[in-house]
């Protein structure tokens, strides 16, 4: 019965990385990522990720320690299957997004494979992660911006530009910024728009519907 709760030092010091990892991949996503996109879609993958990632990893150099000469190419073959799911994946991420992903597997492969890594370079080196993360998002200036289906289609011309601005302003109720036209539906007579404009920050990509002069949000 006491073998049952006796600990390998090699699960204790797993436990310790994978709550540094954990922690620092928190610190990211909660400090850093959510407050500017709201997208709790992403939250909940980025921390779950994480979590995979790292025991994939550390389980897969434990099988392997054993295999004299093979564990550099069996952990090679893992990363690449690892990074591979941020290429074939079902639905198109934003390149934000996808930055976080790639930095949020980055760490946890590091923390998984740190066996050795003294803590303190090993928290170190996450914070450096942290850091660099923390400066970028600092200097980047996003704005809100809202993906809109409109309908009148005259407007949509370059030299209208200014008409189209002052129309979805009055309508919005905000100062719009930048206008960029998408598809263009001529069976249906409405164009898809994307808009940045001044106001509160809002969940990315927020769907509105312009018609018959009225906004309806869904």
């Amino acid at each position: 019965m006491t073998d049952l709760f006796a600990f390998s030092p090699s699960f204790l010091q797993m436990l310790l990385r994978l709550s540094v990892s954990s922690l620092v991949t928190w610190l990211i996503i909660d400090r850093l990522y959510y407050p500017k996109s709201r997208r709790r879609d992403f939250y909940f993958t980025f921390m779950l990720i994480s979590v995979a990632i790292f025991f994939i990893v550390f389980f897969m150099i434990f099988v392997l320690e054993d295999m004299k000469g093979k564990t550099s190419m069996g952990i090679g073959i893992g990363l690449f299957g690892i990074f591979s799911i941020m290429r074939y994946r079902t639905d198109a991420m934003p390149v934000r997004e996808m930055t976080y992903l790639f930095i949020i597997i980055a760490l946890a492969v590091v923390n998984a494979i740190a066996e050795g890594v003294p803590l303190v370079e090993l928290l170190l080196t996450n914070f450096i992660v942290v850091v660099a993360v923390w400066l970028c998002e600092k200097n980047l200036k996003t704005q809100p911006t809202k993906l809109i289906q409109y309908d009148r289609m005259e407007l949509i011309t370059p030299e209208r530009r200014d008409e189209l601005k002052a129309d979805l302003e009055k309508r919005l109720g905000v100062k719009v910024i930048k206008i960029d036209v998408g598809a263009i539906d001529f069976i249906r007579d409405m164009a898809m728009l994307r808009i940045a404009y001044e106001g509160k920050e809002t969940p990315a990509d927020s769907i509105l519907k312009l018609k018959n002069s009225q906004l309806q949000e869904f």
